[in-house]
């Protein structure tokens, strides 16, 4: 039987949400290993100058403890 844990993460990147994704899951992968899947929760952006400045995310990463 596997045993999962979760860990929220917020990350944020001024290009996509799909890179603000991929540095949260790269990064996280420095530390923890056996990622299985990551939720995304929550998405949002900064403006400026009407533009957008900052494409942010919170995700759940969820991975297999004592694999």
């Amino acid at each position: 039987m596997a045993i999962m844990k979760s860990v929220e993460i917020m990350s944020e990147s001024p290009k996509s949400f799909e890179d603000a994704i991929q540095l949260a899951v790269t990064r996280t992968a420095k530390t923890v290993s056996n990622i299985k899947s990551a939720y995304v929760r929550d998405q949002t952006t900064t403006i400026k100058d009407n533009k957008i400045e900052l494409y942010r995310v919170t995700l759940k990463i969820t991975f297999e403890v004592g694999a």
